[in-house]
């Protein structure tokens, strides 16, 4: 059996890398909006459960697989999950894997590059005495490639660059001098991060800095459970997948950093730590910042308003405003604390997540590290310019759908069919415990063999069919309407609007309400604004109600469902090429049989 040449240098470093992975955004920007929206205190319960369903026995099933292919010195998910099975089917299955590696990559290297910006920012005083409104229209200002916030021309996309260059730089220098040096110091400047905010949050008294409400308010607000939402499917479908996206389970990082580790390493106890790190940074510290803080100032009722804008919506927007009621030292440091603290969350996850494809490329080309690092970088900035350049026409939100959401977890749920129903939970549960330091509950097997891929299964089918606003008293026989969000409304583009076609003669009012303002560049209706094209010929008039779908002006018009299309036929020809690598691929690494495929 071949072993590979690249090992893990300590436990502690493998273990703060793995946390690292998990640990991201979805901690600090997405949690504490899924827990508010979904009842509060109740969101815990399907939460919980659903880590102990789902998340756990993912944890294991990957690590345990990523271990056992890295014996036979394949470390990447399509030669792994060939280990499971002989069947050609499942080599083609991981291309999923590298797909959701390199699309969520080129958006997240994007957000890493704002956190950066937003960083540099608080500390030299960008933000100090701006109004709430203006701290918000700086992030559309930012977002905007022709707009310079820092009298840098094009400082957004240098921003960006400077970004890539950093992952791509750390993973030139493998894993246990790369990866592992950076997880080493990132991680605990993370803790260190989140504690301070975290402290500052829980001591916000009324009166106190501007503040309108104590801390207490906030957590009884976020920790009391509505029990009547422990009724609602759609909680518990929010929970699963928060467990899931939280874990970054389906993208084969976790696979793929398991495929370094030494014969003789455990993963029981290893996995777990690493899990249970992740837990404890999300309900600890990710509950403890945003919500606490912005109630604080806000108060409840418009706090619930402002999650319905995501978490980018309150991190960005409202974080550094609320920072600047702090004065102008405490500003900085708070402002930087936090950024900082996503930043960190932000680069681990996105070294974790490229990986996968650098591992690929260098087991099945004779590629060096650094020679695929960098082609990695070359790979990314190409798959990232349409995210970059058309941000404002939905392609930003395909990547994030199609390669962050649907991909990651139809590849998720095929390893685990491929791990407790094609392989055997029997082999696996002996994966598992190869020189392990401690036994993990029998029930697990359990959970492993029947639970898990069914719950996998369930949640997959419900997201295609699901009904329209969650109502699942609508399904019928009959048929029923499809909510916007599944995905084969999103295939249908039942969200899209009046504005359908490619390209019209004639824009529509995509909501309704009296038209404020009409200028030179935009029209504006009840706080929606409209960018209008050069030389257009408006409508409408000021003062006057318009109606859904009602023509605004007349012009050459390309929509945006123009941008999405194309999004998708790139994204799938991108799926496409990673099969065509695959099929060039050396014929040995996915050839030799394992005593799993025998």
């Amino acid at each position: 059996m071949a072993q590979t040449e690249q090992v893990w240098g300590s436990r502690i470093g493998l273990i703060l890398a793995m946390a690292g992975s998990a640990v991201g955004l979805g901690n600090f920007l997405r949690f504490p909006i899924q827990a508010v929206q979904n009842g509060g205190g109740a969101f815990i319960i399907p939460y919980l459960i659903s880590f102990v369903l789902l998340g756990l026995p993912l944890v294991m099933i990957e690590w345990s697989t990523g271990k056992f292919g890295g014996k036979f010195g394949r470390h990447s998910p399509p030669t792994i999950m060939q280990t499971l099975n002989k069947n050609k089917f499942w080599r083609y299955a991981g291309s999923l894997g590298l797909f959701s590696s390199i699309i969520i990559c080129s958006y997240y290297c994007y957000i890493e590059s704002w956190i950066l910006s937003y960083a540099i920012h608080s500390v030299v005083g960008t933000f100090n005495d701006l109004t709430e409104m203006e701290i918000s229209s700086f992030f559309d200002s930012y977002l905007d490639l022709g707009t310079s916030t820092s009298g840098i021309p094009y400082d957004t996309f240098l921003c960006f660059i400077l970004c890539l260059f950093l992952n791509v730089f750390i993973l030139s220098h493998g894993i246990a001098k790369g990866i592992e040096r950076a997880a080493k110091v990132t991680m605990p400047l993370l803790l260190f991060f989140g504690l301070f905010l975290v402290y500052k949050a829980y001591t916000m008294k009324a009166g106190v800095q501007g503040a309108s409400f104590d801390s207490v308010v906030a957590l009884n607000f976020l920790w009391t459970p509505d029990f009547d939402s422990l009724l609602n499917p759609k909680v518990w479908l929010s929970a699963a997948g928060q467990v899931f996206f939280t874990l970054s389970l389906g993208m084969g990082a976790i696979q793929t950093y398991a495929s370094y580790l030494k014969e003789k390493d455990d993963i029981a106890l290893s996995s777990m730590t690493a899990a249970f790190t992740n837990e404890f940074t999300e309900i600890v510290l990710g509950s403890a910042i945003i919500i606490p803080i912005a109630i604080g100032y806000f108060g409840i009722d418009r706090v619930i308003e402002l999650t319905q804008f995501g978490g980018f919506g309150l991190g960005f927007r409202t974080m550094p405003y609320l920072f600047g009621q702090w004065g102008p030292v405490l500003s900085a440091l708070a402002g930087f604390s936090f950024f900082g603290l996503l930043f960190f969350a932000a680069i681990t996850s996105t070294l974790s997540i490229a990986q996968p494809f650098v591992a690929f490329l260098s087991n099945n080309y004779d590629w060096s590290q650094k020679k695929t690092s960098y082609f990695l970088g070359i790979v990314i900035l190409a798959m990232s310019l349409p995210c970059i350049l058309f941000f404002d026409k939905g392609v930003f939100d395909q990547y994030d759908f199609w390669g962050g959401t649907v991909s990651l977890f139809f590849f998720a749920m095929l390893e685990a069919i491929a791990f407790s129903w094609v392989m055997g939970v029997d082999k696996g549960w002996e994966m598992i415990h190869q020189n392990a330091d401690m036994q993990l509950p029998r029930v697990f097997r359990f959970i492993l063999r029947f639970v898990t891929p069914t719950m996998l299964i369930i949640i997959f089918v419900a997201s295609l069919i699901k009904p329209k606003d969650d109502d699942w008293s609508l399904l019928s026989f009959k048929g029923w309407e499809l909510d916007n969000s599944s995905i084969i409304g999103e295939l249908r583009h039942q969200n899209v609007g009046p504005n359908k076609t490619w390209f019209a003669d004639e824009f529509y009012a995509e909501n309704e309400g009296v038209v404020k303002q009409i200028s030179e560049s935009i029209i504006e209706i009840e706080g929606k604004e409209y960018a209008l094209p050069e030389g257009a010929e408006v409508l409408v008039s000021v003062d006057e109600e318009v109606s859904f779908a009602a023509p605004l002006y007349k012009a050459k018009v390309v929509n945006s469902v123009f941008y999405v299309d194309m999004c998708r036929i790139g994204l799938l020809i991108f799926l496409g090429l990673l099969c065509v690598l695959i099929y060039k691929a050396k014929p040995h690494n996915f050839e030799e049989k394992t005593e799993c495929q025998q």
